[in-house]
């Protein structure tokens, strides 16, 4: 075990100040995510340097398309969650009572990151915030090797715990689910209220970190058009109107297997209403071949980066990570990074 970060302690018993949840835990109990611990009123991550999952992976496949594109990022995880998605595609993982894995210390992270040719290390597959201790020691070592931080994250975490990261996180992609709907958040994934997400966004604005945004769309239970369009009106006018959107089709898995895979057609009319709300660059996901997995200037209509699913076909972007034919913004962070060309996880 290793002693936690950003806990407070009280007559009622130990706060945990990571997540949303702010979970009071009591002597010899785990909190909500299992894996942090009170024990003689100290709190204890169980997680720490214990890696259930790693790959490396295309910087698109977080998804991040407006992030260093063409990049590639060391993913790593632990086990658990401070969700209880009923529709979790890592439920073998996330779904854990105990947590298992291989033993790395942070430099050995960064090792391996580097040895498979990584631009960066990306926090994913589970929700980092319940590994933050870990992911805070290796994002800083990975910054001070001129490598990039970024987090695929459900974004229920406190003010505190963005505070705590921001320094080492360059990007991050914030998952939403059933376009945030309170009632599917809560009985459907044991989420008690959706604002936290949006005042973690504000926050990663405010110190920073760029930020895309996905939206998995499950149908028949997750599948609103109107709180897409609520969603959506959120960010431009909160985030900007050229925050990258990422429409997800749902795939059946773990308990909701009786459910149908979400349409191109359910995708396109999601896709509609996020740019009607006056969204700029809107993507499809998990359909392979759909044209919306393109990112085409807003201005002059050039084609500037080229996808195959997770894959980058070519990346036509100048040295700038502007429109090639414009000079455009399109709105390209961690442009030191990028590589720019025909990918290296290239499909065709």
């Amino acid at each position: 075990m290793r002693e936690a970060v950003l806990y407070s302690n009280l007559k009622s018993g130990i706060r945990c100040d990571l997540c949303a949840r702010r979970c009071v835990i009591h002597d010899g109990e785990n909190g909500f995510c299992r894996v942090r611990t009170a024990k003689d009123g100290k709190l204890y991550t169980l997680v720490y340097g214990l890696l259930d999952g790693m790959a490396a992976d295309p910087i698109e496949k977080k998804p991040l398309f407006h992030f260093a594109p063409g990049s590639s990022a060391f993913s790593i995880s632990t086990s658990s969650c401070n969700f209880r998605c009923q529709f979790c595609l890592n439920y073998h993982s996330s779904h854990r009572k105990s947590p298992v894995g291989q033993k790395l210390e942070p430099e050995e992270i960064v090792h391996l990151a580097k040895k498979y040719d990584c631009g960066g290390i990306t926090y994913t597959y589970t929700e980092p915030t319940i590994f933050m201790e870990l992911a805070h020691d290796t994002a800083s070592i990975a910054h001070s090797e001129g490598m990039f931080n970024t987090f695929v994250t459900n974004g229920y975490m406190t003010r505190e715990a963005i505070d705590y990261i921001a320094p080492y996180l360059d990007a991050a992609s914030v998952n939403f689910k059933g376009s945030g709907n309170k009632k599917f958040y809560k009985e459907l994934m044991s989420v008690p209220k959706v604002e936290p997400i949006f005042e973690s966004m504000l926050a990663m604005k405010e110190k920073g970190i760029f930020v895309e945004i996905t939206n998995l769309i499950i149908p028949e239970v997750g599948d609103s058009v109107q709180d897409t369009t609520s969603m959506a009106k959120w960010v431009v006018e909160n985030l900007g109107p050229k925050t990258p959107f990422h429409v997800i089709a749902f795939a059946p898995t773990f308990k909701m297997t009786h459910l149908p895979r979400t349409s191109a057609a359910i995708l396109e009319r999601h896709i509609a209403a996020a740019k009607e709300a006056g969204l700029v660059f809107v993507y499809s996901g998990n359909i392979a071949g759909h044209d919306y997995e393109n990112t085409y200037c807003p201005e002059c209509g050039f084609k500037a980066v080229e996808r195959y699913s997770v894959y980058l076909g070519k990346n036509n972007l100048n040295k700038n990570g502007r429109c090639p034919q414009c000079d455009a913004d399109l709105n390209i962070s961690g442009v030191k990074w990028m590589i720019p060309g025909k990918g290296r996880f290239r499909l065709f």
